[in-house]
């Protein structure tokens, strides 16, 4: 009886990162937000997950960075979504018509078992 050779598969990494901004992305936090992001270099198969709960205003500075974060993302083959947007805050996506464009979940636990990402499973 011959045995087979025994093969291991060895899963890429996987990272989860989570910003939580706070206050105003106006000019000045969505500046600062949009340093943050492209200081993270995003890797593929990444999951950057925005979280807006202590975002209570938001101009187009902010939507700037967030547009600027996901294209970055999207190039590298990150993933980037939103949650716990506010009302005044998912009333400028919705002006925009950018919920369209943006992931966006009612929280981060609907991220955790929404996404299909190995990392949250363990």
């Amino acid at each position: 009886m011959s045995k087979l050779p025994l093969k291991f598969m060895v899963p890429q990494e996987y990272r989860l990162v989570v910003l939580q901004p706070q206050g105003r992305l106006d000019l000045q936090g969505g500046a600062a937000l949009e340093k943050h992001l492209v200081s993270l270099v995003p890797q593929p198969h990444d999951l950057c997950v925005i979280d807006l709960t202590q975002v209570d205003f938001m101009d187009s500075s902010g939507l700037v960075a967030l547009v600027t974060g996901l294209k970055t993302a999207r190039k590298s083959g990150c993933r980037l979504v939103l949650c716990n947007v506010q009302d005044p805050v998912r009333l400028v996506f919705e002006l925009t018509q950018l919920d369209s464009v943006f992931e966006i979940f009612e929280s981060y636990d609907a991220v955790l078992t929404t996404v299909n990402f190995p990392v949250l499973a363990a």
